[in-house]
């Protein structure tokens, strides 16, 4: 590929540091690794340190902070995360990217759909935000699902650890922390699962406000132990030595009305599997793409189908073995080698 092609991206939620942001920097190190200059628009030039550190992703010289990207003018390509609005654009090839189920905001308005007419392709991270953005846009977007570095994580001497890897924020997803401590405190009731500890792991950057020291409040006198804003080599050891992964993401919503509380894929989930961590998740949003339920993880109606799946796995070791197993397999299928062979498709 002609190494003198420039790309531009924006992602307006960069700073959050969350999944969308993984799929933001994979996408800009896919391309670089393709040969292409890429200028990133962000105010603070250190945010590339900071992707860096939380996501485990080394730093390549192609890569630029840049007060703006022009919309894309002047550059071969421009992958533009939407924040529900559609922006013209003018570069040569034009990428909107959905990483949230955006429902009623007029996005099939005239307006909206002579702006698409400048945009080459939609893509999406799951086919649950699919089916929105198609309805809500009046589009046909692609899928390509977010990159999992699967060779970074692996299964080590397990623990008696149940984890959880999310924001501590209630910026748009109902994460559910709040929930995870209730079932943990309804299963290390019964003095047969007492030696066991809950760790939830997450970045407090940004939308936290009082919402952490609520969940240490609830979490007092419990084995519940808090990472905030973990490096990538603290999440890699977790998962690592964890048996269990929980989420409660988008308990107690409808995901019908309310998609944006659901989780829209679930990268720590992958990231979970591939280190062996047997997944037991709420069953809504993206989550339902990954799990088939009792064939490499386990999807949950309620709480207490959350403890009494654990209390199961717990004492079965041959069935939570066979599970890890199956869980490391399925996370196969979401390699970054597989999302750098979708995006060179669409950049080609």
């Amino acid at each position: 590929m002609d190494t003198h092609m420039k790309a531009a991206i924006y992602n307006p939620y960069l700073d959050t540091l969350g999944g969308g942001e993984r799929y933001t920097i994979f996408f800009c190190t896919t391309l670089a690794k393709f040969g292409f200059n890429v200028d990133i628009e962000w105010r603070d030039k250190n945010i590339l340190e900071k992707l860096k550190n939380r996501f485990g992703i080394p730093r390549l010289n192609n890569l630029n902070i840049v007060d703006s990207i022009n919309r894309g003018d002047g550059y071969d390509l421009c992958f533009w995360v939407s924040d529900g609005s559609i922006p013209t654009l003018r570069s040569k090839n034009n990428i909107i990217h959905f990483q949230f189920p955006f429902k009623d905001v007029n996005g099939n308005s005239l307006l909206n759909k002579m702006k698409l007419f400048r945009v080459n392709n939609i893509v999406c991270n799951s086919y649950f935000t699919k089916g929105f953005i198609d309805k809500e846009y009046g589009v046909n977007s692609i899928v390509i699902y977010p990159p999992i570095d699967t060779k970074k994580f692996k299964a080590r001497r397990k623990e008696n650890i149940i984890c959880y890897v999310g924001r501590f924020s209630r910026l748009t997803q109902a994460k559910g922390h709040n929930f995870l401590i209730d079932a943990f405190k309804n299963l290390t009731q019964d003095s047969n699962y007492m030696d066991w500890k809950l760790v939830l792991a997450g970045g407090v950057e940004i939308g936290v406000d009082d919402e952490l020291k609520k969940l240490k409040k609830k979490a007092k006198n419990l084995k519940v132990e808090f990472l905030e804003s973990p490096d990538f080599s603290t999440i890699v050891d977790l998962y690592g030595k964890s048996k269990f992964f929980w989420s409660a993401t988008g308990y107690k919503t409808n995901e019908k009305k309310e998609p944006q509380k659901s989780e829209h894929f679930g990268m720590t989930l992958v990231e979970a599997m591939s280190a062996g961590a047997v997944p037991i998740v709420y069953r809504s949003g993206g989550f339902k793409e990954i799990i088939n339920s009792s064939e490499n993880g386990y999807l949950y109606d309620n709480i207490s189908d959350l403890v009494k799946i654990t209390k199961n796995l717990i004492t079965n070791g041959k069935l939570t073995r066979e599970m890890s197993k199956k869980a490391i397999i399925r996370s196969m299928d979401f390699d970054s080698k597989i999302f750098e062979k979708e995006v060179l498709k669409l950049i080609n």
